[in-house]
């Protein structure tokens, strides 16, 4: 369990999962309790970094400063240290085992957005068209195609949706073409929000140094919570 003190705005625990030969580490962010807003970000790791990488990292700490308790975890395979991703269906059941986990477990959050970097925002969304409940989904880089193949939009199970959702995406991000997203998002309406950061890679990294690099994490870190906060009180759909 955590030290929570009246002086600390947020301490770390740590968790582990077990279940049909899959392992996933779980790190949760615990708002002090005075300043938790009673809701929850559950932030998964792209294809090709943990948990630990920074970007995760950073969005995992700050969220929780903002009053969040925030959930970051491994992917089996990544747990594994294998390079390639699990199958969709291990990855989802992942996602949602992981949920179910954060809905009984000791801090019992009274909202819940379930989201990611890259893939782990994708997983997330097609969990949720399966029937994983979540007050929202953020996408922190969706991945709408791989890098040149255009043509093959990860589009689909969007629609399905009912979920509010909120799209944070770099201009010139390799996986998702500006005018492919904008009209993916078009076609989703108002259920669909996007954000663009201008000259942004798939790492929402404008490529203008540390500083500029660290106002922008700081102004998407204000613009999640606010979006968080927004769509609190709508409820699961």
């Amino acid at each position: 369990m955590a030290d929570l003190t009246d002086t600390s705005p947020v301490a770390f625990e740590s968790d582990k999962l077990e279940w049909d030969k899959h392992k996933a580490s779980i790190s949760y962010g615990v708002p002090n309790s005075s300043n938790w807003n009673g809701s929850c970000a559950v932030i998964a790791h792209g294809a090709g970094g943990p948990m630990y990488s920074p970007f995760i990292t950073y969005f995992h700490a700050e969220l929780a400063k903002r009053g969040f308790l925030t959930v970051k975890f491994n992917f089996p395979y990544m747990e594994a240290r294998r390079r390639i991703p699990d199958r969709a269906d291990t990855l989802e059941g992942c996602y949602a085992k992981i949920v179910e986990r954060v809905r009984t477990g000791p801090h019992v959050p009274k909202h819940i957005f379930l989201g990611g970097k890259s893939m782990g925002g994708r997983i997330a969304s097609q969990a949720v068209s399966k029937g994983l409940e979540a007050d929202g989904l953020f996408f922190l880089g969706y991945p709408l195609h791989p890098p040149g193949k255009p043509q093959k939009l990860r589009d689909a199970h969007l629609y399905e949706l009912k979920t509010p959702m909120l799209f944070i995406s770099g201009t010139k991000d390799q996986f998702a073409g500006k005018d492919l997203l904008e009209g993916v998002v078009t076609k989703l309406g108002d259920k669909a929000t996007l954000h663009w950061v201008q000259g942004g890679n798939h790492s929402l990294d404008p490529g203008k140094g540390k500083t500029v690099k660290d106002e922008t994490y700081n102004g998407l870190v204000d613009l999640l919570q606010n979006w968080f906060n927004d769509n609190a009180l709508r409820g699961p759909t």
